[in-house]
């Protein structure tokens, strides 16, 4: 079967069409030898002797040539036609059983490191990324069943009471006030399921310019500074006056001020909060720390996910989507994220790229 897959493919036909060229130009090379030595040997000996035992030998000694180049030029194209075609084949069917089955399935390698192996590492790669999407969007989009359940059952409830019961103007008004604060709810999740898709897209990198870290962060600092005074936490600003930086304006507001939002929300009532920008040899830093509870080590890779919230928080106002976009926004600015212990608290550090 993989003989004549291998003499009907596409491979074999351009090594015969070489293999052709090839024996033209070795023809061509060997007629002009066989001519020359002819010529060489008359024009010493001339015609005195006789010369066809000679020629008979030559003549003898480039056919058996020819065969011999024509038969291991063919054997040559047959071998690595095959080898290739039998790679291709592995593809093939490691494709097929995928599009049957699932994505579980991987091409095998041979373990030879040349370039089909590193063909099916990249293959292989391609569908581990795209199994783990594939299990990011299930999950996002049970998130976001479990998360809208709650709501629209709140407003169809409310709706069902106000229908069965008489008219009442100040009910109507307070059924339709809450009304309309869960569909705002419901609004505000897919706006922001919609913004960090743009951001991931690298859509926005249209508005990038110079600008002043520290001063954003300061705004923020300012922004946040009454609902920090409410639960008693101490808001400051500390680090570098100046910081530069390229990048969106818009979206590195929206990212601290998540960042600053957290902070507070599940940092300790009546405790700190402090910001800080600063110029480093590899770029601008940011830190937002706190002296809350913290986030558990083995949970800190999964916070950035959309709509993944710590046990500790699933009581407070939120969609989980707040540390999503800051993950959009520092994937579009090509800053790295970490998260470290303060002691008590969290630390995030936000270390963007040096300004060129």
């Amino acid at each position: 079967m993989l003989l004549a897959k291998t003499l009907r493919s596409s491979t074999f036909r351009l090594a015969l069409i070489a293999i052709a060229a090839f024996g033209l130009i070795v023809v061509a090379i060997m007629a002009y030898v066989y001519f020359g030595t002819i010529a060489y040997v008359e024009s010493r000996v001339g015609d005195a002797g006789d010369h066809s035992g000679f020629t008979a030998m030559i003549e003898l000694a480039m056919a058996a040539i020819a065969v011999l180049m024509l038969v291991l030029a063919g054997l040559a194209a047959v071998l690595v036609t095959r080898r290739t075609v039998g790679r291709i084949e592995e593809i093939n069917a490691t494709s097929r059983a995928i599009m049957l089955s699932g994505l579980d399935r991987r091409i095998p390698l041979r373990g030879s490191h040349d370039e089909w192996d590193r063909v099916a590492e990249n293959l292989n790669q391609m569908l581990d990324r795209i199994e783990t999407l594939m299990g990011e969007v299930k999950q996002v989009s049970d998130n976001v069943a479990h998360d809208l359940r709650t709501p629209l059952t709140r407003m169809r409830g409310r709706l069902e009471k106000a229908y069965h019961h008489e008219r009442n103007g100040e009910a109507d008004a307070g059924l339709i006030g809450d009304t309309i604060a869960d569909l705002d709810a419901v609004l505000g999740m897919f706006a922001s399921i919609t913004r960090i898709s743009e951001i991931e897209t690298r859509a926005r990198r249209s508005a990038f310019r110079v600008l002043d870290l520290a001063e954003i962060a300061e705004e923020v600092v300012e922004l946040y500074d009454a609902a920090a005074e409410q639960v008693a936490t101490r808001l400051s600003l500390a680090g570098d006056r100046e910081v530069a930086i390229t990048g969106d304006r818009d979206l590195l507001f929206d990212a601290i001020a998540n960042l600053v939002d957290n902070a507070i929300k599940h940092g300790r009532a009546g405790g700190q909060v402090t910001v800080t920008c600063r110029s480093t040899d590899s770029g601008p830093v940011i830190e937002i720390a706190d002296d809350g509870a913290g986030i558990p080590a083995d949970q800190r890779d999964h916070v950035f996910k959309r709509f993944y919230r710590l046990e500790q928080s699933r009581y407070t106002p939120g969609n989980g989507l707040g540390l999503s976009l800051v993950a959009a926004v520092a994937g579009l600015h090509g800053a790295g994220i970490a998260l470290h212990d303060n002691a008590p608290g969290l630390t995030v550090r936000l270390s963007f790229p040096a300004t060129s």
